[in-house]
């Protein structure tokens, strides 16, 4: 084997049901036998099949010949040391700006709840925030919930997505076991020894109640993300610009929420010029913003002495909540702040590795913040009366102004990194349909991950200066962001445990160590900022389930759509009556018509019959199908298999996309790049059809799990290889054509007098002849064939599900962007056809 295939096990376990086992899937198909005859066969298994682990040999994907076909192709881009100091400073500047803004008005809400009688109210109050920083982000997020990112990916919808790549637990029932057997799928099933993880996994595919709740817990916690995106900036950026009230007398409330207004809209108007270009500019201002806090940290430990330092002790806590129970339970909201941006860190993640975000945090990111709050501490213990603008009064006289102008710039850079982390989990919802499809612009040219969103980035603007103007101080608004991160923190938590039962599969000691600490510590602060919702903090659970509500409508019609459109398709035995000119006249072109089963003829495509005057010669079934994946490699991005007999002439294509994946080709190159791959198809076709000939001399299926122990090799991935036929290539076809089992004289006829039935004898076929005629089918042209399907409630529907889809679920389809528009194709390329489904 060459050095540049990827290695892989000889043998793998899968999770089996005993009539997976004996047989394929319907993509998965032979020559000899129709795809229409299998779809009818190939029909979704109960919930009540019983799984079990089983070992055999790999899966065998058409697609994997051709993925070693690709000169050069390597899944994984190494980065010079260049390029790892740049994304070095993008890392401080996009995954700790939030987290590291904090100090700021951390202290500030802790008091404002009550005031500072004596020392050991600021001793416990530090010990409160230390143990916070020390438990959440580097216990909790930095040591164990970064370990969950999907290949590289973070966030709400990444730790959904590992749930679903591992268990069927997606309400939507698109999928394929050939989606397993992408490179990138590297599905961890549960080890033998483990019954735990077994009973976990059948459970939760068995019941539909809990995969809603797993949805439902989902699209909560990114609710309370979208929320977070719109009060972060809100809080950070005013609790830098009430520096000017300090060093400037005269400035008032009024001014602060002015001057806080203008700088918001200058922060999301430079959104859109993406992370790499913002990225670049910031991460070095936020390095010596972490060194201010470290300075000002020891400047004050050194001037006001180390008395601070006995905050260590977390018995502090205790005298706390013994001398006043009910103020230190209060303070918990505030104290929450000092680990806002820990959801971010992870949402964040993209590109940069796990192992340098966890050494930056730890070396750099953690000492500076404890610094800073000790330093903070410090100065309190020597002027108890000073308790609000803390962080500002701590500053030594002769720096004041830098620091202020490095704090300003820091807290617009915690805006960003949270607006990055909304645009990446919103792309990731879309691609699991879960949130309206949007406008996506893509910033930069060597890193897909960084996007850009105009419709939402204009939304948070306009929800954030909202919420400035309505409430216009940081004590009112704090409340409202704590109850934004205890939120998504809870989800995450939630979400975890689960990957730890299922995929993980870690101790259960350890697990229950886990939950109960921290769901246990969560839930404390989730009820004290709950106390304080009347300030002011209700309006952001609004706007907060506002979003959830957008997702969970499209979610609902979405699956609701692909039933209806499942249970409608068009019957197998329809179209074989119909004939290979299928009811019409066969014009000479290639139809793509785009719909969205995996499975089966559309029944859009029964309108195009009825409605058009001829149909195109040939006509592939083009599905963009999105798998629980961050990326699908190139060579692994088309399934075809061929639907009806061979002189139909119907293709289905199955475009595999990831969650992460960039769809920006022009239609030319997507035309080519599907041309292509449907040629690869029909060679290798015949192929297989010859190899089956030669061994059983009949039309039956070809076993692609049985194969023959002379004739056959299987590849380090998975593919099998004749060790006495090569593939058929342009070159040879003419020398083996001979060989195969059917082969009819062609006479070559005018392409405007094209007769399928008499080029193509349904006994017997040429490959050769096939190619041709796809090539001349693509010379007439291409045409997209769009047909938009709609859905209505029937009028027996109850009250509730009509208003939600012939009203809510109508808007969002009607103003959200069409899944053709990616490729942007000429309108004189496009034939359009409505459908209405009565749900």
């Amino acid at each position: 084997m060459s050095g540049g295939l990827r290695k892989a096990e000889s043998m793998e376990l899968k999770w089996a049901s005993k009539d997976e086992e004996e047989s394929s899937d319907e993509l998965e198909a032979s020559v000899g036998r129709s795809s229409l005859e299998e779809e009818e066969e190939d029909e979704e298994e109960g919930d009540s099949v019983h799984h079990r682990l089983v070992r055999t040999g790999p899966r065998v994907d058409s697609f994997d010949v051709e993925a070693l076909e690709v000169p050069g192709y390597d899944g994984y881009e190494e980065f010079s040391l260049s390029r790892n100091f740049i994304l070095a400073l993008q890392t401080l500047g996009v995954v700790f700006g939030d987290v590291g803004t904090s100090p700021l008005y951390t202290f500030d809400i802790m008091f404002n709840k009550y005031p500072i009688n004596q020392k050991e109210d600021v001793l416990g109050a530090l010990s409160l925030v230390l143990y916070t920083l020390i438990l959440i982000p580097l216990v909790k997020y930095i040591l164990v919930v970064l370990w969950g990112n999907d290949d590289g990916e973070g966030g709400i919808f990444a730790l959904y997505s590992l749930i679903c790549r591992n268990a069927k637990a997606s309400l939507l029932p698109n999928q394929l076991p050939s989606d397993t057997r992408i490179s990138s799928f590297r599905l961890k099933v549960p080890s033998p020894e483990l019954e735990r993880s077994l009973k976990i996994k059948e459970s939760l595919e068995a019941s539909s109640f809990l995969k809603k709740m797993l949805l439902v817990l989902v699209l909560v916690g990114t609710s309370m993300v979208v929320a977070d995106g719109v009060v972060t900036p809100a809080m950070s950026v005013m609790s830098a610009v009430n520096g000017f009230k300090v060093g400037i007398s005269s400035v008032n409330e009024g001014e602060v929420v002015a001057i806080t207004v203008g700088f918001l809209i200058l922060l999301f108007s430079l959104q859109k010029f993406g992370t790499s270009k913002i990225g670049l500019l910031v991460g070095p201002a936020l390095f010596l913003w972490f060194l201010c806090l470290g300075g000002i940290g020891i400047f004050n430990l050194i001037n006001y002495g180390t008395e601070a330092l006995r905050a260590f002790n977390p018995v502090y806590i205790y005298l706390l909540f013994k001398r006043s129970p009910s103020q230190a339970w209060m303070s918990l909201g505030g104290c929450l702040l000092c680990a806002t941006g820990s959801e971010a860190m992870f949402a964040d993640l993209c590109y940069f590795s796990v192992k340098s975000v966890q050494l930056t945090f730890i070396f750099l990111v953690l000492p500076c913040l404890l610094l800073g709050y000790i330093g903070q501490a410090a100065f309190l213990l020597e002027n108890l009366s000073e308790y609000q603008q803390v962080f500002f009064l701590s500053i030594p006289t002769g720096a004041f102004w830098p620091v202020v102008t490095i704090s300003l710039i820091a807290s617009l850079i915690a805006s960003r990194a949270m607006t990055t982390a909304i645009f990446s989990i919103i792309k990731q919802a879309t691609a699991l349909e879960c949130f309206p499809r949007l406008k996506i612009v893509h910033t930069s040219r060597k890193f897909m991950g960084q996007i850009y969103i105009p419709v939402i980035n204009w939304l948070l603007c306009a929800s954030c200066l909202t919420f400035v103007l309505t409430f216009g101080s940081i004590n009112e608004i704090g409340n409202a962001y704590g109850i934004a991160e205890v939120g998504v923190m809870i989800m995450t938590t939630i979400l975890v445990t689960i990957i730890m039962l299922l995929i993980w599969q870690i101790n259960i000691l350890l697990v229950f160590l886990f939950i109960t600490l921290f769901l246990g510590l969560e839930l404390s602060f989730l009820s004290s900022v709950l106390f304080f919702s009347s300030d002011g903090s209700w309006v952001l659970l609004l706007f907060a389930l506002v979003v959830f509500l957008v997702m969970f409508v499209w979610n609902y019609g979405s699956k609701l759509k692909y039933e209806t459109e499942v249970k409608q398709k068009l019957s197998m035995d329809l179209l074989l009556n119909l004939g290979s000119n299928l009811g019409t006249i066969r014009a000479p072109g290639i139809g793509l018509l785009y719909n969205e089963l995996v499975r089966g003829v559309p029944a859009i495509f029964g309108h195009f019959l009825t409605t058009l005057p001829a149909i195109h010669s040939t006509v592939i079934f083009v599905c963009v199908k999105y798998v629980p994946v961050p990326v699908v490699p190139q060579p692994e991005r088309f399934l075809f298999r061929r639907v009806g007999p061979k002189n139909y002439h119907l293709f289905r294509c199955i475009a595999r996309y990831g969650y992460k994946d960039v769809r920006k080709e022009n239609h030319q190159a997507f035309e080519q790049l599907l041309i292509e791959s449907l040629e690869k198809f029909v060679r290798r076709e015949a192929q297989e059809l010859l190899l089956e000939s030669d061994h059983n001399d009949s039309d039956t299926d070809l076993d692609a799990n049985s194969p023959s122990n002379s004739r056959f090799l299987v590849g380090p991935n998975g593919s099998l290889y004749s060790l006495s036929l090569p593939l058929l290539s342009s070159k040879n076809n003419n020398n083996n054509s001979n060989n195969l089992k059917y082969n009819l004289q062609f006479v070559e006829k005018p392409s405007s007098s094209l007769n399928i039935e008499e080029e193509f004898d349904q006994e017997g076929f040429n490959v050769e002849r096939e190619l041709e005629f796809i090539h001349r089918a693509k010379e007439s042209g291409v045409i997209y064939l769009l047909g938009h399907g709609d859905i209505r409630a029937r009028k027996d529907s109850w009250f509730v599900k009509k208003l939600v889809i012939n009203y809510f679920y109508a808007f969002l389809r009607k103003n959200c962007r069409r899944g053709i528009a990616t490729l942007s194709v000429p309108h004189t390329k496009l034939m359009q056809v409505a459908m209405t489904y009565m749900v």
